[in-house]
């Protein structure tokens, strides 16, 4: 958010009408409350952060203490915006030396993690197939396949949806919001804002940055490179019981796919019950004429060598995230570098090619240059490392042990109650922090609640980690919210229409799927001995 007093009353007041003079003081009054309230907003980080070390008491080390109260003011910012986010996320690098959690060289490694790799490399691919225009391509095919003929909307809103969610699958969710997003807005640059129909126009807009919002999320939950937080899933239940059966790419597919689905047609129902009015495809039908559309796609013309080679290095890099691990049986090429390659391996691999091959357009050009590289979201990459490092204090300092026993009460709760109580409790942290530091919290802790319950770990820690990726109800949520709400077309009333009974609907998913499917698929139902 632009601050209101960075420009100077010179350059301000003889903008204003000389004739109305109470016009300056309204404005220097305004200011003034925005510059108090955003004062406020400042100190409320600290203020919070001292008041917990002085007065809250803990049984635990004085780090723990120290690392509430860091949470807290970290929190505080990033609720308020009082400073720039990117900021607030760089404050672990001094606040946590200062208060005694960890060393600077031990928080700054929380900054380049394999996942954060991962969507280095993915943002990359991203900007390469925005910068060739394949996203275009993409969005006027996707309108030709599902706009109907005359215009559907919500069929067309459906295809927009299930394309991103599909696309979710194979890279990070956040990437894929960031490679959706233009497509979803090059097809509402049709739409003209400001006719007598501009509030069908205006609807329809906010429903589809929702649905490739939400989507992204969805898409994302069906594999184990859909999103870091299960990625975080896998490694740290590999580093917690490396002698029990790993959570494989086949394992997670077969309950997470159908997860996915079972939440992704309710989130299209309602957006569409919401946004899409009767009578809209009438309104809207004008701007989506098939022969239109195929004009404006002949006009871009076959693909191009560059084009060709961004589209082949994307698909290379599905494919070595989808073998990379696979079965015990086959180990995939992973094996082959001991498992020292990771998801993030490949993506910046495949992310270097791009600096490599040719672009076959002027002599001695490069598919990308560090140039086109400069619109990276480095704000997103520092988000994610605030979160790991955050997941990293709260297990080392012992909080995550003094916050499960905060959760005794599940010890008491019958079989079925256990997957929606403990979605529910992620799902609720998973709105005030980012979905990979949510994870990295709980999943200690459900480890140690799992012990004391003697139930399978994975009957809590999988609700745990899915809990974690329904953070539909704010901007700060998840970066991938971020990347919606950042196009201005849709606001948190949008999100928070949407996101509540989407909530609902996922925890009720899980809470149906997990004692079923995830018995099956996981042998939380067995006996667990480690």
């Amino acid at each position: 958010m632009a601050n209101p007093i960075s420009t100077s009353d010179e350059t301000k007041t003889p903008l204003l009408p000389l004739s109305e003079p109470n016009n300056v003081g309204r404005s220097e009054s305004f200011r003034s409350v925005v510059f108090t309230r955003n004062n406020a907003f400042i100190v409320l980080g600290p203020l919070l952060c001292t008041m917990i070390c002085l007065w809250v008491k803990f049984e635990g080390p004085v780090s723990s203490r120290n690392m509430l109260g860091v949470m807290a003011w970290m929190f505080a910012w990033w609720l308020t915006e009082a400073v720039p986010m990117p900021i607030t996320s760089m404050t672990p690098l001094f606040l946590f030396p200062l208060f005694g959690i960890a060393s600077a060289d031990e928080v700054a490694q929380s900054y380049m993690d394999d996942v954060i790799a991962l969507v280095l490399g993915s943002f990359i691919l991203a900007l390469a197939v925005e910068h060739y225009n394949i996203h275009r391509r993409l969005a006027l095919n996707i309108t030709l396949l599902f706009c109907g003929d005359p215009g559907n909307p919500p069929l067309l809103l459906l295809g927009i949806c299930a394309t991103t969610a599909f696309v979710s699958m194979w890279m990070h969710n956040v990437a894929a919001a960031m490679l959706m997003m233009p497509v979803a807005t090059g097809i509402l640059q049709r739409f003209p804002v400001g006719t007598g129909q501009s509030d069908v126009v205006s609807k329809f807009c906010r429903a589809v940055v929702l649905g490739v919002t939400y989507s992204a999320a969805i898409g994302g939950m069906s594999t184990l490179t859909g999103t870091g937080v299960n990625l975080i899933l896998a490694g740290m239940w590999k580093s917690y019981f490396p002698e029990a059966d790993p959570i494989s790419f086949s394992k997670w597919f077969f309950f997470g796919f159908p997860l996915a689905l079972s939440i992704f047609f309710p989130m299209w129902a309602i957006i569409c019950l919401l946004y899409c009015r009767r009578g809209s495809g009438h309104a809207l039908s004008a701007y989506l004429d098939k022969s239109h559309l195929r004009r404006e796609l002949q006009m871009l013309g076959p693909l191009s060598f560059a084009e060709k080679m961004v589209i082949a290095v994307f698909s290379m890099l599905v494919v070595l995230w989808m073998t990379r691990s696979i079965t015990d049986d086959v180990p995939g090429w992973g094996a082959l570098f001991g498992g020292r390659a990771g998801d993030g391996t490949a993506s910046v691999l495949m992310a270097t090619l791009l600096f490599i091959i040719p672009s076959k357009k002027q002599k001695g050009e490069k598919l990308m240059d560090w140039n086109k590289c400069k619109k990276l979201p480095w704000n997103i990459v520092l988000l994610l490392g605030a979160g790991f490092a955050i997941a990293d204090g709260v297990r080392t300092t012992g909080l995550a042990d003094i916050l499960a026993k905060a959760l005794d009460f599940l010890e008491g709760a019958p079989y079925w109650a256990i997957a929606p109580a403990v979605c529910l409790v992620s799902s609720t942290i998973t709105e005030f922090t980012s979905n990979n530091s949510t994870t990295t919290l709980v999943i200690p802790v459900l480890i140690q609640l799992a012990r004391t319950m003697h139930v399978h770990p994975l009957l809590l820690v999988i609700p745990g980690s899915v809990g974690a990726q329904f953070s539909f109800l704010l901007p700060t949520g998840t970066p991938s919210n971020i990347v919606g709400f950042s196009t201005g077309h849709i606001g948190i009333k949008d999100m928070l229409k949407v996101g509540f009974p989407l909530k609902i609907v996922g925890i009720a998913a899980l809470s149906i799927l997990m004692p079923t499917l995830g018995a099956y698929v996981f042998g939380t139902n067995e006996a667990f001995v480690h």
